[in-house]
């Protein structure tokens, strides 16, 4: 049974930071989850708890399915891209590093730090759960299908998100101007100035994503870096964010700590 059945039908309103009601439909979610669905008469009412995006939704949502870590990072940095019609939609390249806590808290030996430690995986390359949450989200903001590469990776640390993201280009525009402008007055996506490079130290324990948009050699690629604590703006740092939105409180309320460097 899921856990958000409960106090949804007693009226409660509800941030679920599990996968349940991220996506839309439930044979695609059982397909990936590879169980059956605990409640699937609740995500009609859910609304995707992505604020950069929904905001006004998730403001009179009853039920606000909190996004993944992965899919925060990879929606963020690739958005404004999508919106504007800018790249080839059917080749987009996520190639995204998480640290180990992004697993959760299972027992699995290939997760323990002591193992992850000193090296370098990808894994999910056929496919990763993450994949269609990503898609649903990118294929809503461009009203079409999309075609994505998604390739995560565990890196030797602890926390933080690190998407490199690729996309050829297709109409000639000022990219910067358009992270600038679409991320204009979002209290949490900090787009850096042309020429950076952010890290995940530069995140760590705060709840934003930092946005570096780069055109290397002047060539036909967009090549977008996208960073986040997978601890925070990718899981209970959105989720006070979305509670604070739902509940008509200072959006940034709780969430206003510096990143933890060193």
């Amino acid at each position: 049974m899921s856990e958000a059945r409960a106090p949804v039908e007693a009226g409660a309103r509800v941030v679920d930071l599990s996968a349940d009601f991220r996506i839309r439909k439930v044979t695609e979610w059982e397909k990936w989850y590879k169980v059956k669905h605990a409640a699937p008469e609740l995500l009609a009412q859910a609304v995707y708890g992505f604020p950069e995006v929904h905001r006004a939704q998730i403001k009179d949502a009853r039920l606000v399915a909190n996004p993944g870590c992965y899919p925060t990072a990879v929606q963020l940095g690739l958005l404004p891209l999508v919106e504007a019609g800018a790249v080839d939609l059917d080749h987009l390249i996520a190639d995204a590093k998480s640290g180990v806590s992004g697993a959760g808290k299972k027992t699995e030996e290939h997760l323990l730090f002591s193992e992850a430690s000193d090296n370098f995986k990808a894994y999910g390359v056929a496919g990763h759960r993450h994949w269609p949450e990503i898609r649903q989200g990118l294929e809503a903001a461009a009203g079409r299908s999309i075609g994505l590469t998604f390739v995560p990776h565990l890196t030797p640390m602890i926390r933080g998100i690190h998407a490199t993201l690729y996309a050829r280009i297709t109409k000639n525009i000022d990219f910067q101007r358009l992270f600038e402008e679409r991320y204009r007055g979002e209290p949490f996506v900090d787009v850096l100035p042309p020429g950076s490079e952010p890290d995940t130290r530069s995140v760590r324990a705060a709840n934003v994503c930092r946005i570096a948009v780069h055109r290397p050699h002047g060539g036909d690629m967009l090549v977008v870096i996208s960073v986040i604590d997978n601890l925070v703006k990718g899981a209970a740092g959105q989720a006070v964010q979305n509670m604070n939105i739902m509940f008509g409180l200072e959006e940034t309320l709780g969430l206003s700590q510096l990143a933890i460097v060193p």
